[in-house]
């Protein structure tokens, strides 16, 4: 396991600590023979700047050979759950997405957001960065959101067997300038120490134990990832409320999910299951702390905003 060097004196940590060179179009190469057997059929492709590199791939579903994942240094146009914007610069996020196609039918990849979250968090643990899942998308760290998954599902002309094409994006906040987050307009998290790191080696180790969940994904489902789930849930125990469009639609104690990846919810009335769609999970303000606001941005990072 690779963990950050510890100083032998305490020292004010670097507001912008050293930062590797951006990714260019020779690291694909590098990528690839960096990642594991599973990920070994998985196109690579880096590009300096695109609009959004969901909707670059959803455009080319029929066309792509297999699975392929697309990398910006810059998107101008990305967004997150429910078409929210996202606020970013150049460099201090690492954005990618990853096309795949699941055998279907469609039913079966409600769990999948979880499952992505599952790798990603067990990734970054092993990296030297412990995270927590907020249900359904967010990775926080220390309570502020470091990363989210934006997942969207479409089939292609020519497959006719009821396969689904699933776009899985990704955005990790590496370092997060103080000018970006004065515009976002709340504390939010960054990983500093993976932003040391070749980012070569950072994308081949999540693009390796994503490749393997998604795999595993497709022949069982979520069950086999619920308990590895439950033991990362952040706010487990806490009494949070469920909103549909701004409006208290649910309120209770989280149980963590089920199976197929509903979150549980225990109420006044009883345990409720509640799938993801469009809505938006707070902690209730008495839980969060007087300085929690209960409208707070939900997105694919912690730069999206509604």
């Amino acid at each position: 396991m690779m963990q950050p060097v510890q100083p032998a004196q305490p020292v004010r940590p670097l507001s912008h600590p050293p930062q590797r060179a951006a990714l260019d179009q020779n690291s694909a190469a590098a990528i690839s023979a960096a990642c594991a057997s599973s990920a070994s059929h998985v196109a690579i492709e880096i590009v300096e700047q695109t609009g959004s590199t969901n909707a670059d791939l959803l455009a080319r579903i029929d066309t792509l050979a297999g699975p392929t994942l697309r990398i910006a240094h810059q998107q101008t146009a990305g967004r997150g759950r429910a078409g929210r914007s996202w606020l970013s610069e150049p460099g201090a996020a690492l954005m990618f997405s990853l096309a795949w196609r699941f055998k279907g039918p469609l039913h079966r990849m409600s769990g999948l957001p979880m499952a992505v979250g599952v790798a990603l968090a067990e990734t970054l643990g092993s990296l030297g960065v412990p995270v927590q899942i907020k249900w359904p998308n967010d990775l926080l760290r220390d309570g502020a959101k470091l990363a989210g998954i934006l997942v969207e599902s479409q089939t292609a002309k020519r497959d006719t067997d009821g396969a689904i094409w699933a776009v899985i994006g990704v955005g990790l906040n590496l370092l997060m300038p103080d000018q970006l987050e004065s515009r976002i307009g709340r504390s939010v998290a960054a990983a500093p120490w993976l932003a040391q790191m070749p980012r070569e080696q950072l994308v081949a180790a999540l693009l390796s134990r994503l490749a393997a969940v998604l795999a595993e994904f497709d022949d069982t489902g979520f069950a086999p990832f619920c308990e590895r789930w439950n033991a990362l849930h952040a706010w487990h125990g806490r009494e949070v409320v469920i909103l549909d469009q701004d409006q208290i639609v649910q309120q209770g104690r989280a149980a963590g999910v089920d199976a197929i990846g509903r979150l549980l919810l225990d109420t006044a009335a009883g345990r409720v299951e509640v799938l993801s769609g469009d809505v938006s999970l707070r902690l209730k303000p008495e839980s969060a702390g007087a300085a929690t606001p209960l409208h707070q941005p939900a997105g694919l990072t912690p730069n999206y905003t509604d």
